[in-house]
């Protein structure tokens, strides 16, 4: 005999749940020591967590903003990384701006899309046997 149990996700939840990667963004570069690092660990489970999420739209969210977050942290890797003596000490101020003024308008409209969107509940049915 199984019986059906239905669990409700609330669009205002999942309206939630889209915005975080976003802020987690704004954060990272707005604070980024050390949270650009701290970030960068915790939003790969936090992506695998969101990704799946019961309401599609979470995913797809998420997913754009980490693209633009792996983005930034994938161009500071081989320009930390080659940069010649001294280039993270003169110029640290310059790539800190750049980081910011690159993720920061993208997060704002990612939020700003997330907040027009109409978002409905959504019902998981879980059997048990």
């Amino acid at each position: 005999m199984s019986i059906n149990e239905e669990n409700i996700v609330t669009g205002e939840s999942a309206k939630s749940s889209a915005k975080l990667f976003s802020y987690g963004n704004i954060v990272a570069v707005l604070i980024p020591l050390p949270m650009l690092i701290f970030w960068f660990g915790a939003s790969i489970v936090f992506y695998a967590t969101q990704r799946h999420h019961p309401n599609p739209r979470v995913g797809y969210y998420t997913q754009i903003a980490a693209y633009q977050y792996y983005a930034l942290a994938g161009l500071l890797v081989p320009v930390l990384t080659f940069a010649p003596e001294g280039f993270f000490k003169n110029y640290w101020l310059i790539m800190w701006i750049i980081c910011i003024v690159l993720i920061v308008p993208l997060a704002i409209m990612q939020l700003i899309k997330i907040n027009r969107e109409e978002w409905e509940d959504v019902t998981i049915e879980k059997q048990q046997h």
